[in-house]
């Protein structure tokens, strides 16, 4: 990849992130919720993925783009769409036209748990700051297309796949995958996901968890463990940060 490949990613990764000339909300912050809101929600930042979490899907991107492990990237769960439209970045940077980037959201906000079994996350689904603040991170479709489109980046590489993970996974016509990021929140949505996708993942490729690492609001962690137990999967989780975590599928 040339240099200005490089500064082209390097500089559209912090427009993403709204860090162009902001500092991005520290984790450890006591005002981190407040900073959160103000920067990504009320700000114009198009993900609430952390820089640290953005180069850490890059590095899984380009590495299999290096090693030639065949196919598609996703992301599961996208708000403003800002990481599914730097995987396409990442793709046209090298001149790649045989890979496509999937974007699935319901776009219509997260799904309701089930506040029997998952009432952790039932209590964060009906807080005063995930539904007046948050708005349960509903963009609509129409929106995030928009949003493909001012960075030059949405054509017949970009595909949508709007509703619920329950009813599109299944029988999205993916083929293979080399890359799936999950970030659904929630336990049903986590365990959908990888339900459905994760033996369409090449071998080799990467399997990103968004928030593995909460325990406070959500039951993700848990439902990476049961899959990972369930299908014997016992390739090292390696941390990106304290909440997001990763795995390589062995070859």
């Amino acid at each position: 990849m040339t240099a200005v490949a490089d500064i082209y990613l390097d500089l559209l990764e912090k427009v993403l992130t709204g860090t162009l000339v902001d500092t991005e909300p520290d984790i450890d912050d006591p005002r981190f919720v407040r900073r959160f809101v103000e920067h990504y929600i009320r700000g114009n930042a198009y993900t609430m993925v952390p820089l640290a979490r953005m180069r850490n899907a890059r590095r899984c991107v380009e590495d299999v783009l290096v090693r030639g492990v065949p196919g598609d990237l996703i992301e599961t769960g996208v708000w403003r769409g800002g990481m599914t439209i730097f995987m396409r970045a990442i793709l046209a940077a090298h001149g790649v036209t045989d890979r496509r980037v999937w974007v699935a959201d319901s776009f219509q906000g997260l799904p309701e748990p089930d506040s029997g079994k998952f009432p952790l996350e039932a209590n964060a689904h009906a807080s005063k700051t995930m539904v007046e603040d948050y708005k349960h991170f509903k963009v609509g479709l129409e929106d995030v297309k928009a949003n493909f489109a001012t960075f030059g980046l949405l054509d017949e590489q970009v595909c949508f796949l709007p509703g619920w993970f329950r009813d599109t996974l299944p029988g999205a016509p993916i083929e293979r995958l080399a890359v799936m990021r999950l970030d659904g929140d929630y336990y049903q949505s986590t365990m959908d996901a990888l339900t459905a996708l994760y033996e369409r993942l090449s071998p080799g490729g990467y399997v990103i968890v968004d928030d593995y690492g909460e325990e406070l609001w959500t039951y993700c962690r848990d439902a990476v463990d049961d899959f990972r137990r369930v299908h014997g999967i016992d390739a090292p989780l390696e941390r990106v940060d304290r909440r997001c975590y990763f795995w390589q599928r062995p070859a």
